[in-house]
């Protein structure tokens, strides 16, 4: 019986710290679908974007984690913004259909621009963490396990204050509450949208670097499949709430490390994909949405 036990909670150890990445880029779709209703499907790139700085960061500056980590943050948010300047601010007042392509181009002139510049080869992340382990009565505890929950914990944290108790937090609460009277009120729409993007890509750097750390290797499609399950995770939440986003994150990472624990690997991905088609049937507004009636 202790086996059982000690495998289910070994899977809990494993699901947290996937699941803390999940919840990380998770929080940059839930924050832009928010503000401008669009799915920045670009996102799981920026996030790849984020691990390549990190990895030039670690390797070539020999920089040790947080420097690499907050120096991919800050790259990241500066190439959200200017995506959000130059792809999605033109489009503000055309079709939900034409954001969505736009961004789904974006995403190829990420993931392509960047085999262009770093080759398509996989890298390999130097050991940022000692390869310490700690074994608590039979579950291995790997150092960078710590430090990648502790790591996504602060930043949600950090999230939630600047959210709930800065200026730039209320006048994002504002616009995503009512862009046109948020405008009345003397509250600078596009500069709040940049915000936005600015913090939910540096989220989805912070993600990238610890999957890096975490994986080890890093290529320029890397940000795919994280990137749609942190949408599902997003969708699983109820897509624009922040709270629900990291819930759906963290609730993804553990269905697939209890996937994966079950000797079903190879269908841990199909298992998140058919959550979001349960949850799309069963509730489509998420585990903490509302039902809103969309206005003809």
């Amino acid at each position: 019986m202790g086996n059982v036990t000690e495998q289910i909670l070994q899977q809990i150890v494993n699901g947290l710290s996937l699941g803390s990445i999940y919840a990380l880029v998770a929080l940059g779709y839930t924050m832009v679908y928010g503000i401008i209703k669009l799915i920045n499907f670009a996102h799981g790139d920026v996030m790849m974007v984020g691990a390549y700085v990190g990895w030039f960061a670690t390797t070539t500056l020999h920089w040790s984690f947080i420097p690499a980590l907050l120096l991919a943050m800050l790259v990241s948010a500066i190439l959200g913004m200017l995506i959000e300047r130059i792809a999605y601010k033109p489009l503000r007042n055309a079709t939900r259909i034409a954001s969505l392509i736009t961004a789904i181009g974006v995403s190829f002139f990420l993931e392509y621009g960047g085999m262009l510049v770093v080759t398509p080869q996989m890298r390999t992340y130097p050991p940022v963490f000692p390869d310490t382990t700690y074994n608590l009565g039979g579950i291995i505890i790997k150092y960078g396990d710590i430090v990648m929950i502790v790591t996504s914990i602060v930043l949600m944290v950090l999230l939630h204050v600047v959210v709930k108790y800065t200026k730039i937090g209320k006048a994002m609460r504002a616009v995503s509450f009512d862009n046109e009277a948020a405008l009345l009120m003397g509250i600078n729409v596009n500069n709040t949208i940049s915000a936005t993007f600015a913090i939910g890509s540096a989220l989805a750097a912070a993600a990238g670097v610890l999957m890096g750390v975490y994986f080890n290797t890093i290529n320029p499609l890397m940000g795919i499949i994280p990137g749609l399950k942190a949408f599902v995770a997003a969708v699983l939440g109820g897509i624009g709430i922040i709270p629900g986003a990291m819930v759906g994150g963290f609730f993804l990472g553990l269905t697939e490390a209890f996937v994966s624990g079950l000797g079903a690997s190879t269908w841990r991905d199909a298992v998140a994909f058919l959550i979001l088609i349960l949850v799309l049937i069963i509730k489509p507004s998420g585990l903490f949405g509302k039902n809103v009636r969309e206005k003809v």
